[in-house]
């Protein structure tokens, strides 16, 4: 299998591993019990939060979730009254999230894109306007890569009394996130590390209402009794991640490099080229059907959108939202590669894809 969807997962991290085998094998404890072994447990969680913390910016506090989804519920149903500004190429937890608000009676404006997926500032400029309580934008998309200029946005924010979330999912440890954030959600699995758990930074003065009730066990009062596995493994990816950023950033690089020139010309890229995370390529082609291509290659693993969108029937959200027509979208598919992607395999990959795509199109 060569393996090239890294926007939907990324291999777990040998170090992510070795760290969490400890709290699965022999130390069960619970990390919420007052006795030494769940105060062991505790103080596990407690150097993971630091390393996941550690890239991320200064005065805020980070609690453990269940993964972004949660974290971004959280964030965008906590964050009090008021109305919510995000983007139409946000990801699926945050506009099935503000729709279940809208529909609630809650005022959501959702700003359009260019054809680069670049968030429309004029229109940002209008909507996010005293009586905004949030703003939302994903710093790095999932689909094509495009890098929204968080910053700028987060300042629109501040200067209308507004709170700036960041879903930093696909960028956390590759990316800058801007300090001007006051939420931010994360996600272990797109990091190499383990799936299952994710966080919420929150910035020291915000205060959120609760989206689970319980114990109130994390930091902003999150409830429930967190893994010490998921928690350490979260930890060590965080730490490799920022051990080998500018490593990780050149390989990268190069395999963006090696990919784009072994296209054919049939094939353009959505997106920005300029302002885009190098790991993510999402192609299309006319007249090609991305299910045939798929089927025909089974032995690589790449996507025709969201992992959290298949199987639905629809053509990508976010394809549309840049200006592509339904066809377009569903002739179109996502390539994602990293750290563990070897150069031979990434090309070979693509000449296979070229050479399926070219004789479906040929015998259309």
């Amino acid at each position: 299998m060569i393996y090239c969807d890294y926007q939907a997962t990324t291999p777990l991290a040998p170090r992510a591993l070795a760290a969490m085998l400890p709290w699965l094998e022999r130390q069960h404890a619970n990390p919420h019990s007052a006795h030494a072994a769940g105060r062991s447990a505790r103080a596990a969680i407690e150097v993971a939060r630091d390393q996941v913390a550690a890239l991320l910016p200064t005065g805020g506090t980070l609690a453990f979730t269940s993964g972004a989804t949660e974290a971004l519920n959280w964030a965008l149903k906590g964050a009090g009254q008021g109305r919510i500004v995000t983007i139409a190429s946000e990801h699926a937890a945050v506009l099935d999230t503000v729709g279940a608000l809208r529909a609630q009676g809650r005022e959501i404006v959702i700003l359009p894109v260019d054809r680069d997926g670049l968030v429309d500032m004029d229109a940002a400029r209008d909507a996010i306007v005293p009586g905004t309580a949030l703003v939302e934008a994903m710093l790095v998309n999932n689909e094509i890569g495009t890098i929204q200029p968080v910053a700028d946005l987060a300042e629109l924010a501040h200067a209308a009394g507004a709170r700036m979330l960041c879903d930093a999912v696909q960028g956390y440890g590759r990316v800058d996130i801007p300090q001007g954030c006051d939420l931010i959600a994360l996600s272990a699995h797109k990091i190499h590390g383990p799936k299952g758990i994710g966080a919420l930074w929150i910035r020291d003065g915000v205060t959120l209402a609760p989206l689970l009730h319980g114990g109130g066990q994390e930091a902003g009062g999150r409830s429930g009794t967190l893994s010490p596995a998921l928690c350490a493994g979260f930890g060590a990816a965080a730490v490799l991640a920022a051990e080998r950023r500018d490593a990780d950033a050149a390989h990268v690089a190069r395999l963006f490099e090696a990919a784009t020139a072994r296209l054919d010309p049939a094939w353009v890229i959505n997106g920005s080229v300029d302002r885009r995370y190098c790991g993510n390529l999402n192609i299309r082609r006319e007249g090609l059907d991305v299910n045939r291509l798929m089927s025909e290659l089974r032995d690589i693993a790449f996507s025709a959108g969201s992992a959290c969108a298949s199987g639905s029937g629809r053509s990508s959200h976010v394809l549309r939202a840049i200006g592509l027509t339904d066809a377009e979208a569903r002739s179109s598919i996502r390539l994602g590669f990293g750290r563990y992607t070897e150069r031979e395999d990434l090309v070979n990959a693509l000449d296979r894809i070229e050479r399926a795509a070219a004789m479906q199109v040929q015998n259309a």
